[in-house]
């Protein structure tokens, strides 16, 4: 390559993102288990009519959310050591919404210090009471057609969160202090871009069958093949 044609090489390197990153990997893989898992159950609404109305037929319960294959829904996979990350500082707001007398997202993936939005689309009022043990606990009541308010947690913590006035109503924020990590969606998969070579440690966490942490080194811009499987219980 002439001179002048690698010095305009370099200068596009150094102005387009991708080229910069281009040496960088990713984890992905799939969540499945074995044995019987707990079955989805209708709600009962009962002890509020004006939530019954909402419904043509009664939701089910998101503690545990099953595909074909055996695959898991709702779990956080993430990388727990290893990445360095910045500070959330500039991140966009993630959306938490109550629609329906539910919670439209089951677990909420945040990274510390990111601002949470929590709105009511409902025509009734809901109670958001997160039960933090880490970070603070709090607890404000959200009329119907009200203004959405935001909240941010400093600590790296999965917290419940539920509402005083539906009791069914149960839902969770995964505060991470990493930028890499996915929910699972029925189909169990999930993939962590953008990741430097090194050593990672990859975890994943079930609101009922618990947490699992798997190590994988990133050498280059292959994918790295990371599965887990809970063992469910009914």
């Amino acid at each position: 390559m002439r001179p002048g044609k690698l010095c305009m090489a370099v200068l596009l390197a150094s102005m387009v993102p991708w080229a910069v990153k281009s040496g960088s990997g990713a984890v992905t893989g799939k969540v499945t288990f074995v044995g019987t898992p707990a079955k989805a159950e209708p709600i009962d609404m009962s002890k509020d009519p004006a939530c019954v109305k909402l419904h043509a037929k009664p939701l089910l319960t998101e503690k545990v959310v099953t595909g074909s294959g055996n695959t898991l829904g709702n779990v956080v996979v993430y990388i727990s050591s290893g990445a360095d990350d910045a500070p959330a500082e500039g991140m966009s707001e993630a959306h938490f919404d109550q629609q329906g007398c539910r919670y439209t997202t089951h677990v909420l993936a945040v990274r510390a210090g990111q601002s949470i939005r929590i709105s009511n689309s409902d025509p009734l009022s809901h109670s958001i009471h997160p039960l933090a043990k880490i970070n603070r606990e709090w607890n404000r009541i959200q009329p119907a057609q009200t203004p959405a308010f935001s909240y941010a947690y400093d600590k790296e913590e999965f917290i419940p969160v539920k509402c005083n006035i539906h009791p069914w109503m149960l839902g969770y924020f995964a505060v991470l202090k990493t930028s890499h990590f996915a929910v699972t969606s029925e189909d169990g998969t999930y993939t962590l871009p953008q990741l430097p070579p090194g050593k990672y440690t990859v975890t994943a966490w079930h609101e009922l069958y618990g947490t699992q942490s798997r190590e994988v080194t990133i050498t280059g811009s292959e994918p790295q093949i990371v599965n887990f499987l809970f063992y469910a219980k009914p």
